[in-house]
């Protein structure tokens, strides 16, 4: 009787697990997708380079007191490469798809090929791990691809953009991906969270810092934008975004994130179009649904990179 009576009770928790899960990871989609936004919204108020920097000193800085005081002490062994990584994964990839936008190839365009991190990381497993593509990695890979090309002629037509600036996202999705097998390989122990991100902040911050000298220098913009801008993407794209992420891994599947997470152009796409009034098309809807395809196919037959 007492399990009989039990069974609502059950069910409610149930139902309420699935809804704050659903709405944990809505969070995760909205505040993956607040970066590019967030990077369109700032170049409006400051250089790209002085944006970057900022972003990643202040994101830095306040994780550093925590990286000290929490966790394991951090010597130079192990930190040495956080900031390798810092440099191809922070650096690389931000300054991929942030150059990008503010050259005006569309946000949600760039959103899309910067999600074409799985096909990236399976391309460069053959040289790196020494992994051949199967042919259904082949097969998404080229599905994938033909979307983003599909996407990007329509945005060819439309935007006034020099054609190389198109390469800048999938430069920085590369430099991301490299960076994701080296960390594999790297002989140097977990460290937690907190700190190699911290590290690689830090590491990034350095690096844009000597492109802002040279675009005009390094102090930061006393402008409610540029202010506005900065605290957006670091308590949103950058605490936000892997916070839930991590919380999502704890709460779901790595499968069922990463699927998740391939919302994020749409959303990009949408967002970008109410903000910033970016023109949407069913092209890019086309292009947009082709690679997700893909990207899913490259996804679900990706072998476990073992370090």
């Amino acid at each position: 009787m007492s399990d009989v009576a039990a069974l609502p009770q059950r069910q409610e928790n149930r139902f309420s697990a699935i809804v704050i899960l659903i709405l944990l990871e809505a969070a995760l989609v909205i505040s993956w997708s607040a970066g590019f936004v967030g990077i369109r919204f700032a170049i409006d108020h400051a250089p790209i380079f002085l944006i970057l920097l900022w972003r990643s000193l202040v994101s830095g800085l306040l994780l550093l007191p925590f990286a000290l005081t929490i966790g394991p002490k951090i010597r130079l062994k192990s930190a040495a490469p956080q900031m390798l990584f810092g440099a191809l994964a922070m650096s690389g990839y931000l300054a991929g798809f942030a150059l990008a936008i503010s050259y005006g190839v569309p946000t949600g365009l760039v959103a899309l090929i910067t999600d074409m991190l799985p096909l990236a990381v399976a391309i460069l497993s053959w040289p790196i791990l020494g992994q051949a593509l199967t042919p259904r990695q082949w097969l998404g890979s080229f599905i994938g691809l033909t979307g983003v090309l599909i996407a990007s002629g329509w945005s060819l037509d439309v935007a006034d953009v020099p054609l190389w600036a198109y390469g800048l996202p999938v430069l920085g999705t590369l430099s991301l991906a490299l960076a994701t097998l080296l960390q594999k390989r790297s002989p140097a122990g977990a460290m937690p969270v907190h700190q190699s991100l911290c590290i690689q902040c830090l590491s990034a911050a350095a690096i844009f810092a000597l492109f802002a000298w040279h675009e005009g220098g390094v102090l930061p913009v006393l402008d409610a934008g540029f202010i506005g801008g900065i605290l957006w993407l670091v308590f949103i794209a950058t605490f936000g975004a892997w916070s839930l992420y991590y919380l999502a891994l704890r709460k779901s599947s790595p499968a069922r994130v990463t699927a998740i997470l391939y919302l994020s152009p749409p959303v990009t796409m949408i967002w970008a179009f109410v903000m910033f009034a970016e023109p949407l098309s069913w092209a890019m809807a086309a292009g947009l649904t082709v690679s997700l395809i893909g990207i899913v196919i490259v996804a679900r037959a990706q072998r476990p990179v073992h370090g």
